[in-house]
């Protein structure tokens, strides 16, 4: 998908020309922390942490594709169990399309494979978007990417623009801690939709500064959905790229408070293979740009990256900022605060806005025709209760 500054006028060299940067490493408050933002970076990144792993490997993603990366993937883990490494591996049983056989070989070496199944009940909506991954509790490999060609491709291919990291330190418990959690009720062919609620509600995710929050369907907000939002709050400055980006009002006024005071950036979609998520963000603009917010749009490739800097923390995992990732699925984000990691990962955003488009209010209303409006009211209304991989496959002209 285009936007109408790139349709009519040759790409910047910034956008055409734009590369990955290679990976970085910070030491922020006792965690050490190494991040992947190119996509071939994380692949070998991944495979590493695996071939490396002693005694176990502990596993779960939302997509995990039979193509090339997901055989080179699954291959690996199936090396690993025979060495005798405890494996296991959790797939949500909406978003990976995978067949059962495909991970036969995997079991029959004596690794674990189950899937996050949705039933027809209330737990039916709830999708396991997180993707982690555990080597030896010692290493943990977080962020936004899946196991599919698509996560790991260049620029220049339309990969997905994503963002991993490893972590090490204290933080590597509390998620090998959280997955146990996670494979008990995945594993239990009798688990209850109020089990779940009641584990992410329960969740102790540590202190300031260090924390590690977990998102899900409880009766109020969830861990992470509560920090974020008190955090916006009495927050001062903001910085956002966000590949699915539609929040509740309150949230918007919120953002809303700190762009009036001229400190929120906003790098959004242009491109993405979920047409409506793009709508459902335009849909936005024009209050935030009326509120002085500085929106970008990524222009070289899909986006897929989800990272907030806001005043002195990160925030950096799995969650979008839209509803299902606020409120409905399980989601998994590392919150650090540390005014050091905050200026390296702004740097970082730099890099992206530079290969945007920038969003003028003039842009923004050569856009909003009343047919394109109506186009955006309707992808707002999907993509806040539809599951992405549905969202995905509906043709709403955007």
């Amino acid at each position: 998908m285009q936007s109408p500054a790139s349709a009519f006028a040759p790409p910047s060299p910034a956008i055409r020309d734009y590369v990955d940067p290679p990976p970085f490493a910070c030491l922020a408050q006792g965690q050490r922390l190494e991040f992947f933002p190119a996509g071939r970076d994380r692949l070998e990144r991944l495979c590493a942490l695996i071939d490396s792993a002693e005694v176990s490997l502990h596993m779960a993603f939302y997509i995990f594709s039979p193509d090339a990366a997901g055989v080179r993937v699954r291959d690996a883990l199936v090396a690993a169990a025979r060495r005798g490494v405890d494996v296991s591996l959790i797939v949500d049983g909406f978003g990976a399309a995978v067949a059962d056989g495909f991970f036969a070989e995997l079991e029959a070496a004596g690794g674990r494979f189950c899937r996050f199944l949705p039933k027809w009940s209330v737990r039916f909506l709830i999708r396991n978007h997180q993707k982690i991954v555990v080597a030896d509790n010692r290493v943990a490999m977080l962020g936004g990417f899946n196991i599919e060609e698509d996560y790991f491709a260049p620029p220049r291919e339309n990969g997905w623009n994503d963002l991993a990291f490893t972590v090490e330190g204290s933080l590597v418990e509390r998620v090998t801690e959280w997955f146990h959690e996670l494979e008990e009720w995945t594993r239990d062919p009798d688990a209850r939709f109020r089990d779940i609620r009641r584990r992410v509600r329960e969740w102790d995710g540590g202190r300031s500064p260090v924390q590690l929050l977990i998102g899900g369907p409880t009766r109020w907000l969830s861990p992470w959905a509560k920090s974020v939002t008190r955090d916006l709050i009495r927050g001062e400055r903001l910085d956002m790229v966000m590949a699915y980006f539609s929040p509740a009002i309150m949230l918007l006024r919120r953002i809303r408070r700190i762009a009036c005071k001229g400190e929120t950036r906003l790098v959004l979609a242009a491109k993405s293979d979920n047409g409506a998520t793009i709508g459902a963000s335009r849909l936005l603009y024009g209050t935030l740009l009326k509120a002085r917010a500085r929106i970008f749009e990524f222009e070289p490739c899909k986006l897929h990256t989800k990272l907030i800097v806001l005043d002195d923390a990160v925030y950096a995992g799995s969650a979008n900022f839209d509803m299902r990732s606020l409120y409905i699925n399980l989601e998994i984000v590392v919150k650090i605060e540390d005014a050091a990691l905050a200026a390296r990962m702004r740097q970082f955003i730099d890099h992206l806005a530079e290969a945007s488009t920038p969003i003028t209010i003039p842009l923004h209303k050569s856009r909003a025709t009343p047919l394109n409006r109506l186009r955006w009211w309707l992808s707002w209304a999907l993509v806040s209760v539809v599951d992405y991989t549905v969202s995905r496959r509906l043709n709403l002209g955007l």
